[in-house]
């Protein structure tokens, strides 16, 4: 989970190769050392082919160094509250692969999911 910090302090997650200020980023923040507080959340019932169903989905802020990071992502439970805190975790497989129309190799399949401390 690779987010970039910008000469003005910022950071964001994704990355952008010019920052908030209009500057190129300075240096890497990976967001999986840190935890988070769910910002808001909702379940997916009608997921695209290959995604898990139900799909619960959380906003999730992040503090780094007292800049805040937000971020969009799977949770590993559907038991999730606004305001828990989580933690990245990493999934080999977001979904299946083999479902869909796009070749498997022809993008990665892995990422994070957000647990519940």
């Amino acid at each position: 989970m690779e987010a970039y910090r910008y000469p003005d302090g910022s950071i964001t997650f994704p990355g952008h190769p010019i920052g908030p200020g209009g500057e190129e980023p300075v240096d890497t923040v990976d967001l999986s050392e840190y935890t988070a507080e769910v910002i808001t959340w909702t379940t997916s019932t009608a997921t695209p082919p290959g995604v898990r169903e139900p799909n619960t989905l959380a906003i999730v802020e992040f503090d780094v160094d007292g800049e805040p990071v937000r971020a969009l992502g799977g949770v590993t439970t559907e038991e999730v509250t606004i305001g828990d805190e989580v933690r990245p975790v990493y999934v080999d497989e977001l979904r299946d692969p083999e479902a869909g129309i796009r070749e498997p190799d022809s993008q990665a399949w892995d990422g994070y999911r957000f647990e519940p401390v």
